[in-house]
């Protein structure tokens, strides 16, 4: 069966961004793909995270995917910290990646801004990291929103330049892109340019996952919208970016194509169609988010599964580190 790799850090509350493009399409993976699920907590203190904050954020991010219906049992939940693979395989891919590579990354840009020199090296060589997770484990698939198909171009990069620099022409597999779901990119409920985050600092631009129904329906009630009426498809949307944003949101909630949201509510204003999407978003999120709760309580429990899931992706990956280490001409332990 073919392995996928896919991460969500464990930076603040998760949202329904995360949900909609990552998480909720890890479920339906499950099926077809013998699955790591990875909890990235190296790649969140590339900025500064208070460690108690990190330890909770962590056990959240882990409770929201068993919540949604990731199995742990039949694939891997855990937390990159706790597999030391990741960090050896990432300075070879440090040694292996060459700076022009890197500094063509547009994210470093946008994280790091204006004051990029005061940014840490580990923003800057995350890519190399993000390449390690996913090769350390000879992933062929890697589920990837728009924003990070630079950083899997780069993996395939680094994996090309490997096998070659080394003359192992098929050690690492070039892992493919999956582009997931309706709405893989949540755009803010305050502005539709720009990407639903965790960073923004209204509370009122995203919908957290730990959200009550009540705070729900606020937010969805207060989202930004227009006053022209929903058109009869997709292609009326164009240049309309929250209208875009609502719409999406609902198709994905639904397992609908935003066309047929389009059908659904064509000719209503934004007032009448605010209501189904609230409703919508209460009866889907309400399970989850009960769940998520119950095991963001037992937090015993919910450490003994990144415990496991720790343990069986250390499996995978020593075998594959030691023939890189030999391959790289490493001495043996």
């Amino acid at each position: 069966m073919e392995r996928i790799f896919s991460g969500v850090q464990p930076t603040g509350n998760l949202h329904l961004g995360n949900y909609l493009g990552a998480v909720k399409n890890w479920v339906k993976l499950q099926n077809d793909y013998d699955c790591l699920f990875c909890v990235v907590d190296m790649h969140a203190i590339t900025v500064f995270q208070d460690p108690a904050e990190l330890r909770a954020s962590t056990r959240e991010v882990a409770s929201a995917m068993m919540a949604s219906g990731v199995d742990p049992k039949k694939h891997i939940i855990f937390n990159q910290s706790q597999v030391s693979g990741h960090a050896e395989l990432a300075w070879i891919f440090n040694c292996v990646a060459r700076m022009g590579w890197l500094n063509r990354m547009t994210q470093f840009k946008e994280k790091a801004g204006k004051h990029k020199e005061n940014a840490s090296v580990g923003l800057y060589a995350y890519p190399n990291l993000m390449a390690a997770d996913i090769l350390l484990y000879k992933a062929t698939h890697v589920p990837v929103g728009e924003d990070q198909k630079q950083h899997l171009e780069l993996a395939r990069d680094i994996a090309a330049k490997f096998n070659n620099d080394f003359n192992v022409p098929d050690f690492f597999p070039q892992p493919e892109p999956l582009i997931l779901g309706t709405a893989t990119r949540v755009m803010s409920l305050k502005d539709g340019t720009k990407k639903m985050s965790k960073s923004d600092p209204s509370d009122l631009s995203r919908i957290n996952m730990t959200d009550d129904a009540d705070t729900i329906v606020k937010k969805i009630r207060k989202a930004k919208s227009d006053a022209e009426l929903l058109p009869e498809t997709k292609d009326g949307l164009e240049g309309r970016f929250e209208a875009k944003n609502l719409l999406g949101i609902f198709a994905a909630l639904n397992e609908q194509t935003v066309d047929q949201v389009c059908n659904q509510f064509a000719g209503q204003g934004f007032g009448e169609f605010k209501k189904s999407l609230a409703d919508l978003a209460v009866d889907k999120l309400g399970p989850i988010q009960s769940e998520m709760r119950r095991l963001v309580q037992d937090s015993t429990s919910v450490d003994a599964v990144l415990r496991d899931g720790a343990e069986r992706a250390r499996a995978i990956a020593e075998p594959i580190l030691n023939e890189i280490k030999d391959t790289v001409g490493f001495l043996k332990a």
